[in-house]
């Protein structure tokens, strides 16, 4: 298995709230959300979140080969739960959530799980990249953010509405009509996108926080068939520095309206024979 992995945090020396490992034929990226200088209601925080869920969930799919990902990552969150529920306030607005990304090659198909806005980037020999990304956080975010976008990134009035922003999503998650992102309830991976692709068909299997994405969603300086290449030949690290380039020239995001100049950046880049 020849994996590459590069994975770094929004702002040197913060602490990155994003995971991503593999395993023998499997592997999770996990990228960890609160709300940005705020309780949690956790003590433990959100890459504490993220970091224990992934490893957990990793070892369920490794070890249970024939059981669901969506019960294996109904099983890992439980077993978070049961970590912290006592000492953690769980029904906080600002309760420690992530997205999910699990794959896993078994019985000669990659099978895969999505959950929030991470992507999975699929290489196939025929067809050339396939995306498979849980749109509906995007879908959600579009009706409430038109303040924010409207303001300079970094502005105190941008934080303010930023903010009211987030604030506001908190009323739309894991229930109907909203978006569902791992959290303290495990019935939110029963609405993960599952499916699975023939592993002789694949060339590689990458596994992406929205981070790493803005240089093909949001900033549009690459096509994904143009970002596979980058990740083939130059690596995780590569993506991310060009990632980090165009947030630098934009730091005020007047060309590219975003939450936070930077966030952390994942990519995990999975060559199959």
């Amino acid at each position: 298995m020849r994996v590459a992995l590069d994975s770094q945090p929004a702002e040197p020396g913060r602490e990155n709230e994003d995971f991503a490992a593999a395993a023998p034929g499997a592997a999770v990226l996990l990228d960890g959300a609160g709300v940005a200088d705020a309780e949690t209601g956790c003590t433990h925080g959100v890459a504490w979140f993220s970091s224990t869920l992934g490893g957990l969930l990793l070892s369920a799919i490794t070890a249970y080969p024939a059981r669901p990902l969506a019960v294996c990552l109904a099983d890992s969150i439980r077993a978070v739960r049961s970590l912290h529920e006592g000492r953690c306030d769980l029904v906080h607005r600002a309760s420690p959530t992530s997205t999910v990304i699990a794959v896993r090659a078994r019985a000669g198909v990659l099978e895969h799980l999505v959950l929030g806005d991470s992507s999975l980037l699929l290489g196939d020999k025929d067809r050339g990249p396939t995306v498979v990304t849980d749109q509906r956080l995007n879908e959600v975010g579009k009706r409430l953010r038109g303040p924010v976008d409207a303001l300079p990134t970094g502005s105190p009035e941008h934080a303010a509405a930023l903010a009211e922003y987030r604030d506001a999503l908190t009323g739309f998650r894991n229930r109907p009509g909203g978006f569902w992102i791992a959290g303290p309830e495990p019935r939110a991976a029963e609405h993960a996108l599952n499916g699975a692709a023939p592993l002789d068909s694949l060339t590689s299997v990458t596994l992406l926080s929205d981070g790493a994405t803005r240089l093909v969603d949001r900033f549009e300086l690459a096509t994904w068939q143009e970002a596979l290449a980058v990740l083939g030949t130059s690596g995780p690290a590569e993506l991310i520095r060009r990632v980090r380039d165009a947030e630098a020239d934009d730091s005020e995001g007047r060309r590219w309206p975003r939450g936070k100049t930077h966030d952390d950046a994942t990519a995990l880049h999975w060559t199959l024979p």
